[in-house]
């Protein structure tokens, strides 16, 4: 009975949180305020400890609110299975790289050219899935991919319209752009690379996304102090922080735990169907609000294929198994 209502919910949440993280992100990176701006490595760091609490917090509930049972829970999982647990440290390496990235990216790029951009992620997660899962794709997801690519080229498609609007250069953009196409690869891969380690365990998603937390935890701050350690010394790791990045680190925490009530709950359908409702709430934000982003009839064309491919690409993923992170 509560199966339909917690798979609407699932894609409630995660259409709120894929827009309203990317929208406060690009705002964010571009807001004009006195003092520095926030250290997104920081930010990294600090939404892995947020996550990691949360799931602690989730384990907790699930032993009954037993302090013992918790412990004994982490240390078997942790502690006693290093291997098991090192397993972790290679998506979250890439986890860590990956979030790194969208900052890049949003900080060269407006919202919308973004969010349809990086739906290559399907095609990346597509490819490591054949190669490393053995997975095959049908008819549909093998045509779902190349209109995919072709929405995307059209999307970013050079345009000669001259606004009154201050474009970003072309040195710019190509920075957001190649910042995006990593940050695809490493999705794909570090996804279909976790589902893997998943599907070989049968301990709780909550406990797996702490081990992924503890090793993010340490690459980020490794990270923050190879390439912002200076800045962190002289002013402190939240320097420039304000509302805005506050809600901005809640929203990348809640990412990990919404994409994992998702594949519990929901199905590929549902998924496709939230991340195009997200494409074309980001798209319509961004013009209207934002404000940064000057829409032509080629982006249009390019976003509804985007959109087109990603329901394609999970009609026939529904009757296997499949909870493809793409």
């Amino acid at each position: 009975m509560a199966s339909p209502r917690l798979k609407y919910l699932s894609l409630g949440v995660l259409v709120f949180q894929t827009t309203s993280l990317v929208l406060t992100m690009r705002y964010s990176r571009t807001l004009q305020a006195e003092g520095p701006r926030y250290l997104a490595s920081s930010a990294v760091v600090v939404a892995e400890v947020m996550k990691i609490l949360t799931c602690v917090l989730l384990v907790f509930k699930e032993h009954s609110y037993s302090m013992r049972a918790l412990n004994s829970v982490l240390r078997q999982e942790i502690i006693h299975k290093p291997v098991e647990t090192l397993k972790l440290a290679i998506p979250s390496g890439i986890y860590t790289l990956q979030n790194n990235l969208l900052y890049v990216a949003l900080s060269n790029l407006d919202a919308a050219t973004y969010q349809v951009t990086y739906q290559l992620k399907i095609l990346t997660t597509a490819l490591f899935s054949v190669s490393m899962l053995g997975r095959r794709l049908g008819v549909y997801q093998w045509l779902s991919l190349l209109i995919l690519m072709a929405g995307v080229a059209l999307v970013q498609w050079p345009s000669d319209s001259a606004s009154g609007k201050e474009a970003p250069s072309a040195g710019s953009q190509f920075v957001g752009l190649a910042a995006v196409l990593v940050a695809c690869f490493s999705s794909g891969f570090a996804g279909v690379y976790f589902e893997k380690i998943l599907k070989e365990s049968k301990q709780s998603v909550w406990v797996r996304n702490i081990q992924l937390g503890m090793f993010g935890l340490v690459f980020g701050l490794f990270g923050m102090m190879a390439y912002d350690g200076e800045r962190v010394r002289e002013s402190g790791m939240f320097q420039g922080y304000n509302t805005v990045t506050w809600t901005v680190v809640a929203l990348q925490a809640l990412g990990g735990l919404v994409i994992a009530a998702v594949i519990k709950y929901a199905d590929n359908i549902l998924k496709g169907f939230a991340t195009s409702l997200s494409i074309i709430l980001s798209t319509l934000i961004s013009y209207f609000l934002l404000q940064d982003f000057d829409p032509t009839s080629v982006f249009f064309l390019g976003a509804v294929l985007v959109i087109v491919a990603t329901f394609l690409y999970g009609y026939e993923g529904k009757p296997s198994p499949n909870p493809s992170r793409a």
